[in-house]
């Protein structure tokens, strides 16, 4: 039986994506969890929840799960970074998608996380923007973006690129708990989510859908929410402002990688790309897992899965990084 889906937001992604009966095949264990050979049935199910910044991807992991193994039940839902981490603590699921650094706190409730891919928040406007050759040319410094996101000095997008135009900028943030608005947050010198100006959206295809509506709009995506993954350019309706990284005027040449999903992924993987925004992406749980099924998958995730990151506009954790964060398994 096929996985369901159910599209919430037609011309993006859906919110909520049901995988009815995936199971392992006949198997049974050898010594551990990872040797096995026909015999025994493995069941189960799996329930994962949290981080818009990941979803994409977990679901994308799910479908290929259930290509190997159909059978065991895989539910997969978004609703922010922090719903996640909530939901794992409370095991309300068995795990969370999280899309910031697990906190001091957190661990000492019983945190446990895997890092699983890689990827960056992008400052998104509207394709209409009424300057965007201006920003195309000169971009927006890291200081002008502190000054629209967190102390709401620039008003007007005359003042963002240095011209005449008396047009509001509105800005958008994040009314969700996520990992998404912390990135963009520290990155802009400011403390945590709470420091964002703006009006709030909820989830990063709020953001994305109020942006592509306004044309004096501006916010921040996650990149599975700014491009198409068939045909890896920026969906329709939206654009990307590109990052004076070197604050010097202009949008220099290798300045200048946001035309594909693919330029921007290998900018984050070279490092061009600021970390933050850019930042590891972790599966969590509410202590280390002990279901023999969500072992499995996690173990696959962070080995066969990977080849599956990259097509889902993802950028892969380094071979020995897997390696390392497998062995947590043990």
């Amino acid at each position: 039986m096929k996985p369901t889906i159910s599209f919430v937001v037609p011309w993006m992604l859906s919110l909520s994506f049901l995988f009815g009966m995936i199971a392992l095949p006949s198997c049974h264990y050898q010594g551990s969890d990872n040797k096995m050979s026909n015999g025994d049935t493995l069941h189960g199910k799996i329930t994962i929840s949290g981080a818009f910044a990941l979803y994409p991807l977990v679901v994308r992991w799910a479908e290929e799960f259930h290509k190997l193994h159909p059978g065991v039940t895989i539910n997969v839902s978004a609703g922010g970074a922090g719903k996640g981490m909530a939901d794992a603590l409370s095991k309300m699921v068995d795990l969370g998608m999280f899309s910031k650094s697990v906190s001091p706190e957190e661990q000492a409730k019983g945190a446990w996380w895997v890092a699983v891919a890689r990827d960056a928040v992008l400052p998104t406007i509207n394709a209409a923007n009424p300057v965007l050759k201006e920003l195309k040319t000169k971009g927006l410094t890291r200081q002008k973006l502190h000054d629209i996101f967190i102390t709401a000095k620039i008003r007007s997008w005359g003042e963002a690129v240095g011209n005449s135009s008396l047009t509001e900028l509105q800005a958008f943030t994040r009314s969700d708990a996520c990992g998404a608005a912390d990135m963009w947050a520290r990155y802009l010198r400011g403390g945590n989510q709470e420091d964002l100006q703006g009006l709030g959206v909820n989830g990063d295809p709020g953001v994305a859908d109020a942006v592509r509506k306004n044309v004096e709009g501006i916010g921040y995506n996650n990149l599975g929410f700014v491009y198409d993954m068939k045909t890896r350019k920026i969906y329709p309706g939206l654009d990307v402002v590109p990052i004076d990284l070197n604050e010097n005027g202009i949008i220099d040449p290798e300045e200048n990688f946001y035309t594909s999903l693919d330029e921007v992924m290998k900018a984050i993987n070279d490092g061009i790309y600021p970390s933050p925004p850019a930042r590891e992406l972790f599966l969590v749980s509410g202590g280390k897992p002990t279901e023999k099924l969500v072992k499995i998958f996690l173990r696959w995730a962070l080995s066969d899965g990977q080849q599956f990151v990259t097509e889902a506009g993802y950028v892969k954790i380094p071979p020995e990084k897997a390696l390392s964060e497998a062995l947590k398994l043990e």
